[in-house]
């Protein structure tokens, strides 16, 4: 520890900057997934050791753990469509896109967090790659995303970088795992349900093709416009929350996100909010604003749902990062419980389960 380590964060471009120069120089392919994870790494611990020293907040970690997710992502996809393309040729038409969703494209993530991802891609009229080992462009898309998942999700001698969940992506779990442009924008406005326009709210393209990433962003924007008026928002998401009831216990005493009024309450709020008014918005904090300001929510309650979700938020934060999962506070060293006194701004572990049922 020593040199630039306490500087102040460097943001999301000069860190994809330095990784993709450290990249290239790394030599062959597994030599760069190697280099990337020890990379990784080093900045996740430095942002441990800046919020164990409070020097960052629970809000600022989060963001800079979402912020190196999205550095690696963009620096490891352009090695892994190289080693690809060298097999089966460039990819075809415009390329793919790779869509952040959930906490990512949210833009904050704990220390133990995966990613969502979906793939889209633009290839219209063109049936099959050019290459040593062509293949039609529709498996080449499947087979490309599955070797994006690999380098970040493998286990190698340095670890992996990040588990990968590709549920969000159209048609689920039943779906394809990368999914045509054109097929993407039919689906979400004849065939999605209201939760995959809930789940659109917090979409974010953070690699590949500018042009096709610029195109998605627009279609999202239009297409949350055009359901906003939607009759049945409200029922679906009644629905929705009960179905989540049912299927996850509805935990109590110091589980932040799970359980009625809690932090996943909050954010299906706030995407509900998002999407009543046609928001672009994909922050929580942002999406409780956007709905205040769109006449949709009392500025109160606004104000009162992103005070409980930063206080969920501060704890969720310190338990994964101390536990690496929600936890029992009370069976925590001092250390630790400190650490989350420190970060909710209480007094004692009775203040902070006091302060979990007020948030409720």
């Amino acid at each position: 520890i020593g040199g630039a380590f306490f500087a102040q964060w460097p943001g999301k471009a000069a860190l994809t900057a330095g990784l993709t120069a450290l990249l290239d120089g790394a030599g062959d392919y597994e030599s760069q997934l190697l280099a990337a994870r020890r990379w990784a790494k080093e900045w996740h611990f430095r942002i441990g050791v800046h919020f164990l020293r409070d020097l960052i907040d629970a809000a600022q970690c989060g963001t800079q753990y979402a912020e190196l997710a999205e550095a690696v992502v963009a620096g490891v996809w352009p090695v892994v469509v190289q080693e690809f393309a060298r097999k089966h040729g460039p990819m075809p038409g415009r390329g793919g896109a790779v869509i952040a969703m959930g906490s990512l494209g949210a833009g904050r993530l704990t220390a133990t967090s995966d990613l969502d991802l979906i793939m889209i891609y633009d290839a219209p009229g063109i049936e099959t790659s050019d290459g040593r080992r062509p293949l039609a462009t529709r498996t080449y898309f499947a087979r490309l995303t599955q070797a994006l998942i690999t380098a970040l999700s493998a286990q190698m001698a340095e670890g992996r970088l990040y588990e990968v969940d590709m549920r969000l992506r159209p048609s689920g779990r039943q779906g394809p795992v990368a999914t045509a442009f054109a097929a993407f924008v039919d689906y979400q406005e004849n065939e999605a349900w209201t939760w995959e326009h809930l789940a659109l709210t917090r979409a974010r393209a953070i690699a590949g093709d500018a042009s096709l990433c610029a195109q998605i962003e627009v279609f999202r924007q239009a297409l949350l416009a055009s359901k906003a008026d939607g009759p049945a928002i409200l029922a679906d998401v009644q629905d929705m929350r009960r179905r989540i009831a049912e299927q996850k216990a509805q935990n109590a005493g110091w589980d932040a996100k799970v359980g009625p009024g809690r932090m996943q309450d909050i954010e299906l709020f706030a995407q509900t909010a998002a999407l009543k008014v046609a928001s672009s918005v994909v922050d929580t904090p942002g999406q409780l604003q956007a709905g205040v300001a769109g006449g949709w929510l009392d500025a109160a309650d606004g104000a009162a749902l992103t005070q409980a979700f930063d206080l969920f938020w501060q704890l969720q934060t310190a338990l994964r990062f101390l536990a690496g999962a929600e936890g029992d506070l009370e069976d925590l060293s001092e250390g630790a419980k400190r650490l989350i006194l420190r970060e909710t701004g209480s007094a004692d572990v009775a203040s902070v389960l006091s302060g979990l049922g007020a948030a409720q």
